[in-house]
């Protein structure tokens, strides 16, 4: 798979933090960017924007990001749906985890949003609660909440 270059990463040039959480991207891929980023910003009540794809010839890459900024060093991962040329979504890879107050409010939303809610919220112990999801796209995500 085609990760975004290490120059276009955020907190790209800063040293690391042993401590620190070494997840710093993630890329969602779609075959349809209007509907999956309707979908995402419909579950997550959020905005995604536009970014600005690395220039890869014959990708026809397309990115639409999380958070405010992708630039602004902001704690945590963030990262972005993507869709390219030779790479297809799916329920079968890594799993992303969005932060929630209450991830039963984002998981009530899933289906109205298209989806398919795979298990609703649950509680993992002292880890706090999650729901899990099937996207537009095939991609199965998470949603975790303290509360």
């Amino acid at each position: 798979m085609l990760a975004l270059p290490a120059d276009a990463r955020p907190n790209q040039g800063t040293s690391v933090d042993a401590s620190a959480n070494p997840v710093v991207w993630f890329e969602l891929y779609v075959k349809d960017m209007a509907r999956a980023t309707a979908f995402y910003q419909s579950v997550l009540g959020t905005t995604l924007a536009p970014l600005q794809a690395p220039d890869v010839e014959g990708s026809g890459m397309q990115m639409m990001a999380f958070g405010p900024n992708t630039q602004e060093r902001l704690p945590g991962a963030t990262g972005a749906l993507v869709k390219m040329e030779g790479v297809e979504p799916g329920a079968a890879g890594a799993l992303v985890y969005f932060r929630c107050e209450d991830c039963a409010v984002e998981a009530a939303r899933i289906a109205p949003a298209g989806g398919k809610l795979l298990h609703p919220k649950a509680s993992i112990g002292p880890y706090g609660h999650i729901a899990l999801g099937i996207d537009t796209e095939g991609n199965r995500f998470g949603l975790h909440s303290m509360n």
